[in-house]
């Protein structure tokens, strides 16, 4: 018998043994002081609530705002806390013997109120790792809340306690209560003001302070603890009648609402998530951006008006951003018509790829000038002769032009040319170094087309890069918060290359003919502008810069579906007009007597447009254009009569000859007899527009054959299309998809190379 009971007593104590280790254990685990990071709040320039970033539950969809530490304690808090929460505070080492003591024997009657126990320290043990309140979890609660005190101290679990309290529609910590409900640090809070806080942590949810009931609850339990503290002495007699009376009139100020700018708001999430913008102190995290709220405001209710307009043309989707030209700051930004939008309005448009149109025109003839492959007297051709397929949207051609009236009418031909010229992988590289793409693919993926849209963008990385022409060449990030590290700018392009450009692309004469005078693209005060479309309509562009703002309006589809003629021209410049009007104060009839700063070592000179010269006053037309000192003509311009039967070459027929000439090999036994293909281009990226009338959809075939014979075959995919002359072109339809071109002679050997073209 006593063999069974000494058997019993060593099993249990055994077991009793292993429960104390395995209570060690956990209250060890969970004996850390942990919390969520301290989420910012987010103010515009002038100072006006813009949002809160949150901690969001995925579980709940609950989001979780505050969790700001304390650098040091605020006395009046800790002891109002301390006066409802844990009167014992500084007695006991995280469990109250007396609390639990007094907690059983009311709880023995379980008709009447229940009592709790739970000490600072066994709250903060809760509030880390919330769990359900069974006796096994109290359990853990108090073990952990003793060895959390020894471990860290009275002070630090007070500081904890006051960083994780909950105080009602998603706050936590007194700290962000305090900037939350009264708008101001902690420390400046009053007896009345801290009464009503410290209320709330009890039951966030019943004593809301929004509530007219919550409030109601709250007051009344901060008058109970300003009882407390007057009978414990800690704030005299009239000090607490004060408090008494400015809690009972106690009225909570709106609590700022977020504005309409939900895209925005997700940005700067992202920005703080990825380390971008950090807070200058992490007790206080607020973040003041750059936005002005006024004119966000403005930007969306104007984006929404002019896309309302264009609806019945297909157009879906907007995105507008609004940049600072000295400072690179966003001053506002407009994802799309409205995050709710069914037509995906969730998308942010102004971070979504499209293909940008002739956006990128400016840059292509930048790098041209930076090269010294152009100067503003060479002429370039705008012909269907060497145009690899490509065309504009007018079907038109205009012919020999300067370099101002070509990037000035946006001219497709002329600028595929000067991009042959420069290179595609040079070109390539330039506008992945402006920032524009950050893509791997090979250059020769987008071809020619490069320059004319079929290299993908986004809004935000063409205001960036727009911003280094509007500054001389020298290129800043954008900047979306104060709080933003803020690198020095880089010099991308030459002062001389940047002005020349704005000089082309504020250039009102320069446009003609393709956009009349006194249309979209034209203001009382300088602005440069560009617009692009993409093909069959699915993009509208337009980025303008005047002396005080960059703006940028995308117009277009979520569905990347076509709209009906909608122009960048047409559509988005109308939408820039009216922003940049706003941002002006422009009113009807205002004109300001101002300018773009010249390029310094240019002179201004008439120069005819139809060959480039200095006018002598015989030429009909002409342009003022800035030129150095070695680039000014040395012949005058000839006669009216005389111009029309000049035929200068492209800039790009100037030099050797382009290497994506194809010759046939020769046969030396007989006469030599040299084939290539001319046109289309090695690797050649066409784009064919489906809403182009079938007879427009053609691609011209040109041949070079030296020396000249009666007749030569065109083959098309391996098969016979046509028997022609060589010397006159054959329009091949264009058909989507990989085709290979080549010539031969018809009854010899000789063969051109095969010249590959994509058709997309």
């Amino acid at each position: 018998m006593r063999s069974r009971r000494s058997t019993l007593v060593r099993f249990s104590s055994l077991v009793l043994a292993a429960g104390v280790l395995v209570y060690g254990y956990l209250i060890n685990q969970r004996a850390q002081l942990i919390a969520p990071a301290p989420t910012p709040i987010l103010f515009d320039r002038g100072g006006a609530f813009l949002a809160q970033i949150g901690h969001a539950d995925g579980a709940s969809g609950r989001i979780d705002y505050g969790y700001w530490p304390l650098e040091q304690l605020p006395d009046r808090v800790v002891k109002a806390t301390l006066a409802l929460e844990d009167r014992r505070f500084y007695d006991h080492i995280g469990v109250d013997p007396y609390a639990v003591g007094r907690a059983a024997w009311q709880n023995l009657d379980t008709v009447g109120r229940r009592s709790g126990a739970s000490t600072v320290a066994m709250q903060v043990a809760r509030m880390q790792r919330p769990e359900s309140r069974t006796l096994i979890h109290k359990a853990l609660e108090a073990g952990t809340g003793v060895l959390l005190t020894l471990r860290y101290g009275r002070d630090a679990m007070l500081g904890q306690y006051l960083r994780l309290a909950p105080y009602g529609n998603g706050s936590h910590g007194i700290a962000h209560a305090a900037r939350l409900y009264f708008d101001k640090p902690v420390a400046d809070l009053s007896w009345a003001e801290i009464a009503l806080l410290s209320a709330i942590p009890q039951s966030p949810t019943r004593m809301n302070p929004l509530r007219p009931e919550g409030l109601r609850r709250a007051i009344h339990r901060g008058h109970q603890m300003l009882d407390a503290l007057a009978k414990q002495k800690i704030i005299r007699a009239d000090e607490a009648e004060i408090a008494h009376r400015q809690l009972d009139q106690m009225r909570m100020p709106d609590i700022p609402r977020r504005p309409d700018a939900l895209h925005l708001i997700l940005r700067f999430h992202d920005l703080i998530e990825n380390g971008q913008i950090t807070p200058a102190s992490t007790s206080t995290p607020l973040i003041h951006t750059t936005i002005d709220l006024t004119l966000q405001a403005d930007v969306t209710a104007l984006s929404r008006q002019y896309l309302d307009h264009w609806r019945s043309a297909g157009a879906q989707q907007v995105g507008a951003m609004v940049v600072s030209r000295q400072t690179g700051e966003v001053l506002a930004q407009v994802g799309s018509s409205n995050y709710y939008d069914r037509h995906a309005g969730a998308f942010d448009y102004t971070r979504t790829q499209r293909s940008p149109g002739s956006t990128l025109k400016p840059f292509v003839y930048a790098l041209a000038f930076e090269r010294g492959l152009l100067k503003p007297t060479d002429m370039l051709l705008d012909l269907p002769e060497g145009a690899s397929g490509i065309g504009d949207a007018d079907r038109e051609f205009l012919g020999p032009m300067l370099p101002r009236q070509a990037l000035a009418n946006s001219r497709n031909v002329p600028a595929t040319n000067l991009l042959r010229s420069i290179g595609l992988e040079t070109t390539f590289r330039f506008l992945r170094d402006l920032g524009l793409h950050d893509l791997e693919t090979p250059a020769d993926y987008f071809g020619l087309s490069m320059a004319i849209g079929s290299l993908p963008t986004r809004l935000d990385r063409l205001m960036r890069a727009y911003g280094a022409l509007a500054n001389d060449g020298q290129m800043q990030d954008l900047r979306w918060a104060r709080e933003q590290p803020q690198p020095q700018s880089v010099r991308v392009i030459s002062l001389d290359t940047a002005r020349l450009i704005t000089s082309f692309l504020s250039d009102p004469q320069a446009r003609l003919p393709s956009f009349h005078r006194y249309g979209t693209l034209e203001y009382p005060f300088p602005v440069a502008i560009k617009t692009g479309t993409s093909q069959g309509y699915r993009d509208a562009w337009a980025i303008a810069y005047s002396e005080k703002v960059i703006v940028g309006v995308w117009i277009g589809r979520g569905d990347d579906g076509t709209m009906s003629r909608m122009t960048g021209a047409g559509s988005a410049a109308r939408l820039v007009h009216a922003i940049l009007d706003r941002v002006h104060g422009n009113k009807p009839g205002d004109i300001a007597d101002a300018r773009f700063p010249t390029p310094p070592d240019r002179k201004p000179m008439q120069v005819c447009v139809v060959n480039g010269q200095t006018n002598d006053n015989s030429c009909s037309q002409t342009l003022v254009e800035w030129l150095k000192p070695d680039e000014m003509p040395k012949v005058a311009a000839r006669s009216a009569g005389a111009d029309t039967n000049l035929k200068p070459e492209p800039i790009s027929a100037t030099g050797e000859r382009s290497p994506n000439y194809s010759l046939a090999n020769a046969d030396a036994s007989n006469p030599q007899i040299r084939l290539a293909i001319s046109t289309p281009a090695r690797n050649s990226q066409i784009w064919r527009n489906p809403e182009q009338p079938a007879a427009f959809d053609r691609l011209p075939l040109k041949a070079d054959v030296q020396p000249h014979v009666p007749q030569i075959v065109w083959y098309v995919d391996g098969q016979p299309f046509a028997v022609t002359d060589p010397d006159k072109p054959v329009f091949w339809p264009i058909q989507s998809g990989e085709h290979r071109f080549q010539i031969r002679l018809p009854y010899r050997d000789e063969t051109s190379a095969v010249v590959p073209v994509y058709v997309q």
